[in-house]
């Protein structure tokens, strides 16, 4: 029979682990409300992109997520402005896509670009929005 103060310290540690689990799940959760798709990006270049059905599953199951994205129909712009307090940084324009580069306090580091720290990049065109963090990879 187990003594009082061995079923404290297993129970003590079973409650360690079960809130490292849920603390793991939370970070795995998806940064954006998925779109007409989501990609994950799991190095540093578009050849490393995985679209996903299911991306909190692909999250928690690849600890290897660098970034990730979604499209969206419409100008959602200044909603995601506003759900992440996201200061605009610089914009560029090509090819009828406006692409806004800011950084959000509440994703943490970013890359460099232009002398900034960019951890939020928005494309819209006059159909669709794009969204990525820290930046979109690939094509719109």
């Amino acid at each position: 029979m187990l003594r009082t103060g061995t079923l404290k310290l297993i129970l003590l540690l079973a409650l360690c682990l079960f809130g490292a689990g849920g603390l793991y799940a939370l970070m795995a959760a998806p940064v954006f409300e998925p779109g007409l798709s989501y990609e994950l990006y799991m190095g540093t270049s578009s050849a490393d992109i995985v679209e996903t059905a299911s991306p909190a599953l692909e999250k928690f199951l690849r600890p290897d997520v660098r970034g990730e994205s979604t499209l969206y129909e419409g100008n959602v712009k200044a909603a995601l402005e506003k759900k992440f307090s996201a200061k605009l940084l610089f914009t560029e324009e090509a090819a009828g896509v406006v692409n806004y580069y800011y950084y959000a306090p509440s994703l943490g580091h970013g890359i460099a670009i232009n002398g900034h720290a960019v951890n939020l990049h928005i494309a819209v065109s006059a159909e669709m929005t794009k969204v990525g963090t820290p930046v979109i990879f690939g094509g719109f």
